[in-house]
């Protein structure tokens, strides 16, 4: 088989050949790699003859591009199509609100071109075989403007399973969380943005990654609190009758999450609050109609989930911890023996619908707290990169992920050594040919019930990282998407939700991705430690207005733990330097950097003395990182609560997994007496100083 011909079909099929670390040193890809890729994308290349089919195919498909079931374009803007056939025509349009309309198509060199004159939404462009879905974005998405007018905004982020609260039994829910966005309201904040909430795997409670979840279209059910619907006496009756007093106590206690044991704990108590209510849930009553809505809007996509749930359980037992190990016939969630496994199985799974409806409860209710309290967004979510392939999400939605690979990322400033994050993601030629009706279902579950939303890993909008199964991750290669219908449907999203958008934009970025994110209304992100210009800090007078501007995130050391070093102590300990680099190189160049940071404090007006504080003693330097973030013109600034509290350990170290208590770090107390202190207090004065608050 010819080397070349692979490596055209590779590129034909939007694999890069190429890739360049932060560097700048080139690489290439392996046979082996392209193989692996084009295999996930259902593109045979095992032979000669196979790889002329496939790049026959491939061709076939660009040439017809109203083949696709789901169209996109952007209102006001023309439409460009290389469908030359349609030059001279006018083809009717039904509006989404039962109108019509025509679109006229005019020859445009190879292709034609229409003005797009439609409103945004969803419509349906009637064509000779048939109709296609025409989904019309607006020119920019829900925008900080929209929510906020002119005035700079801020925010606190929080990892919500670090919130504090009595009878939380060790891990922060969503009652906590309602009670932070208060608080924080009160102060002048305008948004909470918060760790994502998506569903983990009840029947194994030692799976907790928030990064690495079942679904994403569902909810961690560890985060739902039963005193929501029986009340908070009554609940903590409930924890009595089930034994757990003490243990709740020790939880509650303990610095770090005992996921294990206080999920146990959690799944318990929801277990028996569902017996207390399940006789309801089937009656006419305020309490079992709602519950119904809940599942009948939920549809196939909860049903499934559930199912998931109950079929895990059952396969752990016999040690099958994926499905992808289950027996033949539970492979298939359409199968009948799915269906019969399910079906002995009513209460199980009648459990889990009403523990997914009382998290989105739990969260809906913390989303309304805030807006009640006055915040323009409210809480900003947070959408994984991907899910585990071992979960529900790629169990029921198998024909749209790509399988044997894991999204990732080559070596960056992040990770000298590269990622693979052992997460599945959609397919591009699967989310083309089902009209990317996946993608478009997790768009309205992870906007559901925020004013907000960061995608993570935003690079993966217009390219992924993919690494075969069992590579190392410096063996994967970029994989293109399509980038441009994607960030429409966004936008368009965004809009109907009227929701903000920040990308997460870190990493190896590719040329010209920040230019489309900002001209399409989302923000990016900008961090304190990467903003420098040939080795200073830039003023933050230069910081762009579209980013998001932040001191840290929840995989970069607090302001407390970088001036200390403590980054570098784990980083020691682990042995996680760059190859070239070494303990006392790393330590010498913070010193340097500390040096460097404290200028660009004094020169912004932010720091008064002379020299920087010692590494033991961060106070200053946090106030004047706050300050520093807070003067830029970002249009918002977001602080982790870790930095007002001035904590010094960071909730998770890249590159390790038990090594590091990764999503385990609680707070050090509740809200309340958190922002009472008086660190904390001053801390929460400057950032509504330094910003304009609310009119």
């Amino acid at each position: 088989m010819s080397d070349t011909a692979l490596q055209h079909l590779a590129e034909r099929a939007g694999i890069a050949l190429r890739w360049t670390d932060y560097r700048g040193t080139p690489h290439g890809v392996g046979d082996d790699t392209l193989r692996a890729l084009l295999g996930a994308l259902e593109i045979p290349c095992a032979t000669p003859a196979q790889i002329a089919d496939s790049e026959a195919r491939l061709n076939a498909e660009d040439a017809d591009p109203l083949r696709a079931p789901l169209l996109t374009a952007v209102a006001g803007a023309h439409w460009s199509l290389a469908a030359p056939a349609l030059a001279g025509r006018r083809l009717p349009v039904r509006l989404e609100d039962g109108g019509r309309h025509e679109l006229a198509f005019a020859a445009d060199g190879a292709g034609v071109r229409a003005a797009m004159t439609l409103p945004p939404g969803y419509h349906r462009l009637v064509l000779d075989d048939g109709e296609r879905t025409l989904a019309v974005a607006p020119a920019r998405a829900w925008s900080m403007g929209d929510a906020c007018g002119e005035r700079r905004a801020w925010g606190l982020a929080t990892q919500l399973y670090a919130l504090r609260r009595r009878g939380d039994l060790g891990i922060g829910d969503f009652t906590a969380l309602a009670d932070f966005v208060e608080r924080a309201a009160a102060r002048g904040a305008d948004a909470v943005a918060v760790s994502p909430v998506h569903a983990l795997f009840s029947a194994d409670v030692q799976h907790y990654s928030p990064y690495a979840p079942s679904s994403r279209l569902f909810f961690n059910v560890l985060h739902a609190d039963p005193a929501l619907l029986l009340g908070s006496a009554p609940t903590q009756a409930l924890l009595g009758e089930l034994g757990l007093g003490d243990e709740a106590a020790r939880l509650e206690a303990l610095p770090l999450v005992d996921w294990p044991a206080s999920g146990r704990a959690r799944l318990a108590l929801l277990r028996a609050a569902h017996a207390r209510l399940a006789a309801r849930l089937g009656t006419d009553d305020p309490l079992g109609l709602e519950f119904r809505r809940f599942v009948d809007d939920g549809g196939e996509a909860l049903l499934d989930h559930a199912r998931f749930e109950v079929l895990h359980a059952q396969q752990l037992a016999q040690g099958r911890w994926s499905w992808r190990e289950w027996p033949a016939e539970l492979r298939d969630p359409r199968s009948a023996a799915v269906a019969a496994a399910v079906a002995t199985q009513a209460d199980a799974l009648q459990f889990h619908l009403f523990a997914q409806w009382l998290a989105a409860r739990g969260l809906a209710q913390a989303q309304r707290a805030a807006r009640d309290a006055g915040m323009a967004i409210g809480l900003i979510g947070d959408l994984a990169v991907g899910t585990d392939s071992g979960g529900s999400h790629a169990w029921s939605r198998q024909a749209d992920m790509l399988g044997g690979l894991s999204v990732g990322a080559p070596p960056d400033l992040l990770n000298a050594l590269g990622q693979s994050w052992g997460l599945t993601a959609f397919s591009p030629r699967a989310m083309r040919r089902h009209g990317f009706s996946a993608f478009i279902e997790l768009l309205r579950a992870a906007l559901r019930h925020v004013g907000g939303l960061r995608i993570d890993h935003v690079l993966g909008l217009m390219r992924l990282w993919l690494v075969p199964q069992g590579a190392h991750a410096t063996e994967g290669a970029y994989l293109k998407c399509p980038f441009d219908d994607l960030l429409r449907l966004v936008a368009l999203e965004s809009h109907r939700h009227r929701a903000v958008i920040v990308g997460e934009d870190l990493g190896t970025v590719p040329d010209g991705i920040r230019e489309a994110l900002y001209g399409c209304g989302l923000m990016g992100m900008r961090v304190l430690w990467f903003e420098t210009d040939h080795g200073l800090y830039v003023e933050p007078s230069r910081w762009p207005r579209e980013a998001m501007a932040t001191t840290t995130t929840h995989d970069l050391p607090t302001v407390a733990g970088w001036w200390h070093g403590r980054d570098l102590d784990w980083r020691a300990q682990l042995n996680l330097f760059a190859p070239d680099s070494d303990h006392g190189h790393e330590y010498t160049q913070r010193a340097d950097e500390r040096v460097r940071l404290w200028a660009a404090f004094r020169h912004a007006g932010v720091a008064a003395a002379a020299s920087p504080p010692p590494p033991d003693q961060p106070d200053d330097a946090i106030d004047a990182a706050l300050r520093f973030v807070a003067r830029t013109p970002a249009e918002l600034a977001i602080v982790p609560v870790e930095d007002i509290a001035g904590i010094v350990e960071q909730p998770n170290l890249p590159g390790t997994t038990v090594e590091h208590p990764n999503w385990r770090r609680r707070l050090p107390a509740e809200t309340a007496t958190l922002f009472a202190q008086a660190h904390a207090d001053r801390r929460l004065d400057l950032l509504a100083t330094e910003r304009p608050p609310r009119g």
